[in-house]
């Protein structure tokens, strides 16, 4: 609180105005933040020195009714929670810097991709986006680091990735033209070769029509795109009890059963239900049907992602503290050792989560 002061006090006295009803969204959060400090510090901040908010890209003229709407709503919150404590720009100017963060804003997960918080870093938001990225960005606090994964030649673009790279090429395409508003052109979309592997059919004497392929994928993604309108379910879950979970796992089961009779397990679509499915066990503290679904989820995500990819690191790390604890400690060194070794190209030897890491090790 000490050292956030001149950003908290924004926050503080209104969050003890409203006590329980607090329930700004974290754009609107981090949008007020920026207000505050574009009016403290009028001059280009540290880390705006190649890039200013100001300079962001907003795709204005690309949003649709629905994407202004939800803007409009957000400007509606902040001037709800923040109007005694903040000066606002018009109502114009508060399209666009809503429509700038949610082109460039970054997601801030930890060492297991939970979800953390939401922040903005405009030099690091000047990367352009590849499918086969040849940088990470992983956070420290609430420094954003960037690292190569790849061997990058004097002179050659930097690339990160601004989305799940598990996904096959259309659904990459499509998350890219509804959030960032143009498409890949990398060699990876270009040339498209793993998706026939992340799209595997199962290996049958009459195999699946083209028909049949195609309603299945259509199934796979309306599922999909109701989980992800649930807005990370875990948290939904937080405020409820294990019934929604028990719920949730049904859905994820029957899901899997479905497309089963036309994916083969190694299918990215199997995988992401197998995930969800994972996720819930994880919370009801289901550990050995946890540990089912990660064993069978982690060997098609090291073939599917790229090298050093934090998705794979961190389901290592989650079978490896599943091995711990249900005292298989064999199999848990071997698991964590692999997370470490993504971890520390992907994070830097002297991350604090590797550090915690090898802690773990040694205290078992």
């Amino acid at each position: 609180q000490k050292e956030d002061w001149p950003m908290h006090k924004l926050e503080c006295s209104a969050m003890c105005t409203f006590g329980q009803n607090w329930n700004p969204s974290e754009t609107v959060r981090l949008t007020a933040r920026i207000l505050a400090k574009q009016k403290s510090h009028p001059e280009r901040t540290q880390s705006e020195q190649l890039l200013a908010v100001k300079e962001f890209e907003s795709h204005l003229d690309k949003l649709d009714n629905e994407k202004r709407e939800l803007i409009q709503n957000d400007i509606a919150a902040l001037h709800h929670f923040y109007s005694k404590h903040l000066e606002y720009p018009d109502n114009a100017a508060l399209v666009v810097l809503f429509a700038q963060v949610n082109c460039n804003g970054f997601t801030i997960e930890d060492e297991e991709l939970s979800h953390l918080g939401s922040a903005i870093f405009p030099d690091v938001a000047l990367m352009n986006h590849s499918c086969c990225p040849n940088v990470i960005v992983t956070y420290k606090g609430t420094v954003a680091e960037v690292r190569a994964v790849k061997e990058i030649e004097p002179g050659e673009e930097i690339f990160s990735s601004y989305i799940d790279l598990l996904y096959p090429t259309e659904d990459r395409n499509d998350r890219l033209r509804d959030s960032y508003f143009f498409n890949c052109d990398c060699r990876e979309c270009i040339t498209k070769e793993k998706d026939k592997e992340k799209l595997e059919i199962c290996k049958l004497n009459d195999p699946p029509s083209a028909e049949t392929v195609q309603d299945m994928i259509r199934y796979a993604r309306n599922v999909i795109e109701e989980f992800r309108r649930a807005k990370h379910y875990k948290y939904i879950l937080c405020l409820t009890l294990t019934p929604l979970a028990c719920e949730l796992l049904e859905i994820c089961e029957l899901s899997l059963d479905k497309m089963g009779a036309v994916f083969e397990g190694s299918n990215v679509y199997m995988l992401h239900m197998m995930y969800q499915a994972m996720g819930v066990c994880l919370y009801v503290q289901d550990w050995e049907g946890a540990l089912r679904y990660g064993q069978k989820i982690i060997r098609p995500y090291s073939k599917h992602y790229p090298s050093y990819s934090l998705n794979v690191a961190s389901m290592w790390l989650k079978l490896g503290r599943l091995y711990m604890a249900l005292k298989n400690r064999s199999a848990g060194v071997k698991a964590l050792k692999r997370a470490i070794a993504i971890m520390e190209v992907a994070h830097g030897k002297d991350h604090p989560y590797i550090s915690e890491i090898k802690k773990e090790l040694e205290d078992h």
